[in-house]
């Protein structure tokens, strides 16, 4: 990522980025009079994220960028961050102008737009920015932890997204499980266990799905054991690297973004080594069950009969549906072997979380009230929207089997059944589910989201994970 450095002292031959607040006219900061002029005659320029440029030539600094903070909360100054940096040329000194007294949530804010609306897919031909950006602070030192929160989650979003955003022309289960094992490497006290194999026999989920093809199956636990931790947090991502629908195959139009159908496994992966990073009190186990859903003879098929790990029968009636299949394999595994306090799940699991929801909103399932609002509360900090829906006993009906303890796609609310397909498996553990098919993925810019992969579920993660104390 780009360099974002905290500093007192200006430089008049950088580009100033002078914040704009709702309020009124009045800029935030101390502009000079000039500035204030044009302020007052720009309609909108508090709005968050709206941008007026002031060319200034034969002067310095040679323009001023107004950048809208909205009433000045995290979001504003996310979303002001994110519309500076696509403004900027990419070797272009930028320097912007804190308030005095700021609160650490706007250096925070303004630090992800920058690296999150700066984000380019690392394999992009396109050359990283190397232009610096920095802070003005009256008292920089005192920025210095919400800095590294931000840097910290930019990195755990940047990586997310760079694993879903590989073609699944080099993304692979194994391709994966070696991105987890680097990056893990770099981190002390971090392990990381792939199975793969003879390894798999009790996953009968993701054996099954990954069958089909020439490029077999991974499951992937990434570890983070801080001393003295007691609470263990097991967090569960969908690893499809490609998803034709198998025998159940899908159109043409549906296939062509499936690379992004181990969004999940992105940012629960992500998300733990965020927490390394950060040296967070809490055990944490992030799990990825990886295959590619392919079609051939050995594919699954309708009708199969599937033992998962916890030894219970799931009918297959869509090979589309995989995603609960290899998910339900990995949740009996946390259940039975690791014991947590609490496990949540995130999966690019349904096309009806987007006919509900739209695309920047997931779907939120979870029976414990408490756990419930806390994840939209992370969520709405981290700029991550979600919505809780109901887990709907009046369907469990429809998970009835004449050959199975349950069939994997009934006939029902989609999301809704796919949730109560996967609470079968959680026992008694807290939990919670995260359909987030549709904002995992953004068709162009949006705010700090760039076109392509969005890393949804880091971000939030991470946000809920810093307000847990693990010892």
């Amino acid at each position: 990522m780009f360099a974002i450095r905290l500093t007192d002292a200006l430089d008049e031959t950088a580009t100033w980025v002078v914040p704009i607040g709702s309020g009124g006219p009045q800029p935030v900061g101390e502009p000079d009079a000039e500035v204030s002029a044009l302020t007052e005659q720009t309609d909108g320029a508090g709005q968050a994220g709206h941008l007026v440029v002031l060319p200034r030539p034969l002067r310095r600094p040679i323009r001023v960028l107004l950048a809208g903070v909205g009433d000045g909360d995290e979001a504003g100054w996310r979303a002001a961050g994110a519309a500076v940096i696509r403004e900027v040329a990419d070797d272009e000194l930028l320097e912007v102008r804190l308030p005095a007294g700021a609160a650490q949530a706007a250096l925070r804010g303004l630090a992800e737009g920058l690296w999150l609306g700066g984000y380019r897919y690392r394999d992009a031909p396109k050359s990283p920015r190397a232009g610096e950006v920095r802070i003005i602070a009256d008292n920089p030192e005192a920025y210095a932890e919400s800095l590294a929160q931000a840097r910290a989650t930019a990195t755990a979003t940047w990586f997310a997204r760079d694993l879903t955003n590989t073609p699944s022309s080099v993304k692979n289960p194994a391709w994966f499980a070696d991105q987890i094992v680097a990056e893990a490497a770099q981190r002390p006290g971090m392990t990381v266990t792939v199975r793969g194999g003879d390894e798999l026999l009790r996953f009968g989920g993701l054996r099954a799905v990954g069958g089909g093809s020439v490029t077999p199956p991974r499951f992937v636990e990434l570890s983070w054991r801080p001393p003295g931790a007691t609470t263990h947090v097991v967090l569960v991502g969908k690893g499809i690297t490609f998803d034709t629908g198998g025998i159940s195959i899908k159109p043409r139009d549906g296939m062509k973004l499936m690379k992004k159908d181990m969004g999940g496994a992105a940012a629960v992966m992500a998300a733990a080594l965020g927490a390394a990073d950060l040296n967070l009190p809490v055990r944490i186990t992030a799990l990825a069950p990886l295959a590619e859903n392919a079609v051939s003879g050995s594919a699954f098929r309708p009708g199969d009969v599937i033992t998962h790990y916890d030894g219970s029968t799931s009918e297959n009636t869509n090979s589309d549906a995989e995603g609960r299949i290899v998910l339900a394999d990995a949740l009996a595994y946390a259940a039975d072997e690791l014991q947590p306090d609490l496990v949540l799940n995130l999966a690019t699991l349904t096309g009806a979380n987007a006919v509900a929801l739209g695309k920047r909103t997931a779907a939120l399932y979870s029976p414990d009230d408490d756990l419930a609002k806390a994840l939209t509360e992370a969520g709405a900090a981290a700029g991550e929207q979600m919505w809780r829906l109901p887990l709907a006993d009046d369907y469990v009906e429809n998970l009835r089997s004449d050959i199975a303890d349950r069939i994997s796609a009934p006939p029902g609310p989609g999301s809704v059944m796919a949730a109560l397909f996967l609470r079968d498996f959680f026992g008694d553990t807290k939990w919670a589910h995260l359909d987030m098919s549709a904002p995992s993925w953004a068709e162009a810019h949006d705010l700090d989201l760039t076109k392509g992969a969005t890393g949804w579920g880091a971000r939030t993660l991470l946000r809920y994970l810093s307000t847990l104390d693990g010892r």
